[in-house]
């Protein structure tokens, strides 16, 4: 009876002090973007998402996805109200700790009501059924991504804007979760996801795939690619591999490069970050470019080997190590291709240094080439633009011959290492060079990074 009495007090006490900080504004909507300089509204405030569960059927002839995504989060404010991004669908229904929740649509937003506020530090689980015919974005460059449907599936890519094209997210790379996986396809298609593969079973003409990524992944890299491949399994130094290769492509021999690239990047950067590796090479002729969605690149075409080593170490730069606003996109594109260089170098063909004088070399007068500068490339029309990648790498080289071969490889491996699973910025980059090499650095970085033009003097 004490018991009974003391429970109905506490109820009593709990309910007359959530009234009390509803009543005096103590809840408060979540962020309806994250705020970023080139994609104010990706991405959304209010609370750190832990692992999403995605359940999804897809049938390639009707192009229609069905799914249940399943968001374990926590709030990181007192939340009356949070938003995810979804482009297009039909939403039949919203939980929130099992509970029905009102929702409403506004742009790419998902604005979600729970019955009761949720309080900072308190981890909750929404639950969203959709359906519908998944998006293809196009980007500000033109190029496009999302959901792209091919000859036999879909070519499902995300940078830097297309992971709300096929599952309610919040979009932004600073918010990295886990990633569990479930794909109902025809039977005779494989689905291509991220981290390792749990099972694959076929019923009534449909196989289901589940993949686990149990590391922590930005939104924009995850993928579910899916059609008729060639699936190759094998492990690299104890690291499972799985290698997709659409059959409709020649095989070619540069995919048995993978466990070399591995090895060399790990013994220059670190261990390799993840607990999966692979390749997913599609014939995915509308796309026409690579992305390096985590633990498994996908290609839209065979990669030749400089493309196929540049998606690699984007595991370390751009996967692992992330930024977390898309202008410093120079932090993944130039390290990726000065990582290019590297290996070139390390294979016994042209040296970093090379690459670097044969660029250097073109003049001035091509501001098509020098500009944007990569640390500040003004607009994302330019996200992709060629000087973020040459002039990105290039900056590093200018940087490895600066400070020393010795000062620069340790610059290298402990931005990997230090940063792991992290998101990142360019002054965190440009301190940590200081740091590690002793030397103001300050005019270096602003004559490659920000100042428009040919860098002469550093």
């Amino acid at each position: 009876m004490r018991k009974y009495l003391l429970g109905t007090a506490l109820f009593v006490c709990v309910f007359s002090f959530l009234g009390g900080v509803a009543a005096a504004g103590g809840f408060s909507p979540g962020a309806a973007g994250s705020g970023d300089p080139f994609f104010p509204l990706a991405g959304n405030g209010g609370y750190d998402v832990g692992n999403y569960g995605l359940t999804l059927a897809y049938d390639p002839q009707s192009n229609r996805l069905t799914g249940e995504v399943v968001i374990t989060a926590t709030a990181t404010q007192n939340l009356s109200r949070f938003d995810l991004d979804l482009r297009g669908f039909s939403v039949s229904r919203v939980f929130v700790d099992g509970r029905a929740a009102t929702f409403a649509r506004a742009g790419q937003e998902l604005v979600i009501t729970p019955k009761t506020g949720l309080f900072a530090g308190k981890s909750f689980r929404v639950t969203v059924d959709y359906a519908g015919t998944p998006s293809v974005v196009t980007d500000p460059d033109g190029s496009i991504e999302g959901w792209v449907p091919t000859d036999d599936g879909a070519f499902v890519v995300g940078e830097p804007q297309g992971s709300p094209a096929w599952y309610p997210v919040n979009d932004t790379p600073r918010d990295k979760a886990t990633f569990d996986f479930t794909v109902t396809v025809p039977e005779g298609l494989t689905v291509m996801a991220n981290g390792v593969l749990l099972s694959h079973v076929s019923v009534a003409g449909k196989t289901t795939w589940r993949w686990r990524e149990s590391d922590p992944m930005a939104p924009y890299l995850a993928t579910a690619t899916l059609g008729r491949f060639d699936l190759t399994q094998y492990t690299v130094d104890g690291i499972p591999a799985y290698v997709a290769v659409d059959p409709q492509l020649s095989k070619g021999q540069v995919l048995s490069k993978l466990p070399a690239a591995i090895r060399f990047y790990s013994s220059i950067y670190g261990p390799y970050p993840f607990t999966a590796v692979g390749a997913v090479v599609d014939s995915a002729k509308v796309v026409g470019y690579s992305l390096e969605t985590q633990t498994k690149p996908v290609f839209a075409y065979m990669p030749n080997e400089a493309t196929l080593v540049h998606e690699l170490s984007h595991m370390w730069y751009g996967d692992s190590v992330t930024l977390a606003q898309w202008p410093d996109i120079w932090i993944h594109e130039g390290f990726a291709t000065w990582s290019e260089w590297i290996w070139s170098e390390h294979e016994g063909a042209k040296s970093a240094h090379q690459w670097f004088t044969q660029l250097y070399n073109t003049p001035a007068s091509a501001t098509w080439f020098w500009n944007p500068p990569p640390g500040d490339p003004g607009s994302p029309v330019y996200l992709f633009d060629g000087t973020i990648y040459y002039r990105g790498g290039m900056t590093l080289q200018a940087l490895r011959e600066k400070v020393g071969d010795e000062a620069f490889f340790r610059i290298m491996r402990d931005w990997a290492q230090q940063n792991r699973f992290g998101t990142v910025t360019t002054p965190q980059f440009i301190a940590l060079a200081e740091d590690e090499s002793g030397m103001d650095l300050g005019a270096f970085f602003q004559a490659w990074l920000y100042e428009p033009g040919k860098p002469t003097s550093w």
